[in-house]
């Protein structure tokens, strides 16, 4: 082979691998997630053809909730199998609707928690929409700190309570 030829080659398998994954142009879905935090509510995805479905109506052996970084409203790597599930789930069930309730630990005022749990529900929202949800399909709500997961004080306690829960309704 010449080494046009190859270059071509190459560079084709670049690109084709470049084009495997979703496209992650907002700070918000894709940023830098930071270690520590609750452990993520990731589970398995099982291959399929997506009939599996739990109690609720969603994709069964799927996570419910993804978790945040202190004062963050990024969507962490390690959660976006959990809201790339669901956003399939979703675009092959259209008349299926979520509501992404967005959740705050105590820290910060009542309408800063409130502000920051919508910008977590809007950026869950937002990757959804863009693996394929449509808008129509997810309403985004606050509850701040108003419904902690856990009441107790410590960083532990913070980090279950830094969360956006996927309800199917």
């Amino acid at each position: 082979m010449s080494k046009n030829t190859l270059f071509a080659a190459a560079l084709a398998a670049a690109l084709l691998a470049g084009c495997s994954s979703a496209p992650k142009t907002d700070p918000a879905i894709a940023g830098e997630g930071g270690a520590g935090g609750a452990a993520s509510d990731v589970t398995q995805v099982q291959a399929g053809d997506g009939s599996g479905l739990d109690a609720q109506g969603g994709p069964a052996g799927v996570g419910r909730i993804v978790y945040f970084d202190y004062d963050s409203y990024v969507v962490r790597p390690d959660a976006q199998p959990i809201v790339d599930a669901h956003a399939r789930h979703l675009q092959t069930n259209a008349g299926r609707r979520v509501v992404l309730e967005g959740h705050t630990d105590v820290r910060g005022s009542r309408e800063y928690n409130l502000a920051l749990g919508q910008k977590r529900a809007e950026a869950v929202r937002r990757a959804m929409t863009m693996m394929g949800a449509t808008d129509a399909q997810l309403e985004a709500v606050s509850f701040g700190e108003e419904k902690p997961a856990a009441s107790g004080a410590s960083e532990d306690d913070h980090a279950q309570n830094r969360r956006v829960e996927i309800r199917y309704r």
